[in-house]
């Protein structure tokens, strides 16, 4: 079959507001550092308006994943939800800007545009406070055999769950997808998130995805593990491919019996750890789509993590895939 893109990215479609701030700024809004607090519509009005000089673009994991797949040269598509409003806007004008297809219009009504406020501190921690908005409002009907299409591979985020009708949309997607023999992969989210929905995603595992993504801590919760080698003995059931990744230990691929470990590159200067795990899964993703091998894709989506995290935000540069391939 013909595919239409190589990647389709399903997720909470959010605008990042990052900016710089001191440890005071931090103790007047009462939030921890290294946090993610979830924020109302009034809070994050008041918020904004205290903040200083900051970047805005879109955001939230998978479309960061998606946007720096798109930069490393591939083509890729995005479903997520937002509204008509001055940051839907922005959110969709920058992911269309990257030649990201965006499948679904912006809503004229209901919630705004949902925002996460990316507070980074000099020691390069990040503190978030998030309103989630329209993102909430994706929904079954949003999920059809046009938009989502016939892409090489399907990436949903493990915070589609948290949606209303999110299982059911992330099952439904998967069944089209499955028609269509686009590979289906999913990205775990954060460890709570995974403690949240624990049966719901070990039955999407075993049922529909054939790639997950995640760092060592939602493997954990996923598996009920509490160590690396207890997590990589429990994987040795599942005919599936993962890719985890351990921050400074680098990362481990396995997939079936293959098992390939991954050193964590040099960073030179931490700036902003905002979206890591994000630019890994774009560089992981970019390799196998383009049928390189599982060496590649580590080394190449361990290269895009150590990148990202020297800079401010967390997209993936264009002429970065060059960089990695010149060295």
């Amino acid at each position: 079959m013909t595919h239409s893109v190589q990647l389709l990215g399903i997720s909470n479609a959010i605008v990042d507001v990052l900016a710089h701030v001191e440890d005071d700024f931090l103790k007047d809004i009462a939030a921890v550092p290294g946090s993610m607090t979830l924020i109302d519509k009034d809070q994050a009005r008041e918020l904004y308006g205290k903040m200083g000089p900051a970047t805005e673009m879109s955001g939230g994991s998978v479309a960061n994943t998606v946007a720096g797949f798109a930069n490393l040269g591939g083509t890729a598509a995005y479903i997520g939800k937002v509204k008509a409003d001055q940051l839907g806007t922005i959110f969709n004008h920058d992911m269309r800007s990257l030649g990201v297809d965006i499948r679904l219009k912006a809503a004229a009504k209901g919630a705004p545009t949902a925002r996460s406020h990316v507070l980074i501190t000099a020691d390069g921690q990040r503190t978030m406070q998030t309103y989630l908005g329209a993102c909430l409002e994706l929904c079954l009907a949003d999920i059809t055999p046009t938009t989502i299409g016939t892409p090489k591979a399907m990436l949903l985020e493990g915070y589609v769950w948290d949606i209303a009708e999110g299982p059911a949309l992330a099952e439904k997607a998967a069944e089209i997808a499955r028609s269509n023999g686009t590979a289906v992969a999913l990205s775990l989210s954060d460890s709570f998130c995974v403690e949240r929905h624990r049966d719901l995603f070990a039955n999407f595992v075993r049922d529909h995805a054939d790639m997950i993504v995640a760092d060592e801590e939602e493997v954990f919760a996923l598996l009920g593990t509490n160590s690396i080698d207890e997590a990589l003995e429990a994987l040795q059931d599942f005919d599936k491919l993962f890719a985890v990744t351990r921050s400074e230990q680098g990362s481990v691929i396995v997939h079936k019996d293959v098992k390939i470990v991954q050193a964590a590159s040099q960073v030179e200067e931490l700036i902003d750890t905002t979206g890591a795990g994000d630019a890994y899964c774009a560089g992981f993703l970019f390799g196998w789509a383009n049928d390189r091998s599982l060496e590649y894709c580590a080394k190449l989506g361990t290269y895009c993590a150590t990148m990202v995290i020297q800079q401010l935000g967390a997209r993936i540069e264009p002429g970065l895939l060059d960089d990695f391939e010149s060295r």
